[in-house]
């Protein structure tokens, strides 16, 4: 026995629509601010590095202001910064006509 191929109708609500800009839920200036608050957090961990302590000499530098007050700081900030941007909304644009070509097959 032949198989047939069942062909359907195209249904215009069956075709997959391109999102437009305004429909994308990041937009390029969430990556901009998400690689702004990246380098804020490398930065902190960056500030809370340094030589540590040995087991014959004891280095006082461990704790010093930058290790533990600056940078866990600067990087709980690059942490907070993060959400904000991907919070972050994008502008509306008054032409939102949705003007793609559509074909009517």
């Amino acid at each position: 026995m032949a198989k047939k191929t069942l062909t359907k109708k195209k249904n215009p609500a069956d075709r997959i629509e391109r999102e437009s800009e305004h429909q994308m839920p990041l937009v390029r200036i969430n990556f901009i601010l998400m690689a702004v608050a990246a380098a804020t957090i490398i930065i902190g961990f960056l500030l809370m590095c340094g030589p540590g302590s040995t087991e014959t000499a004891f280095n006082p530098d461990i704790f010093s202001t930058r290790r533990i007050v600056v940078g866990p700081t600067v990087t709980f900030l690059g942490f907070i910064f993060m959400g904000i941007a991907i919070m972050w909304p994008a502008k509306k644009n008054n032409n939102t006509d949705n003007s793609y070509p559509k074909n009517e097959e």
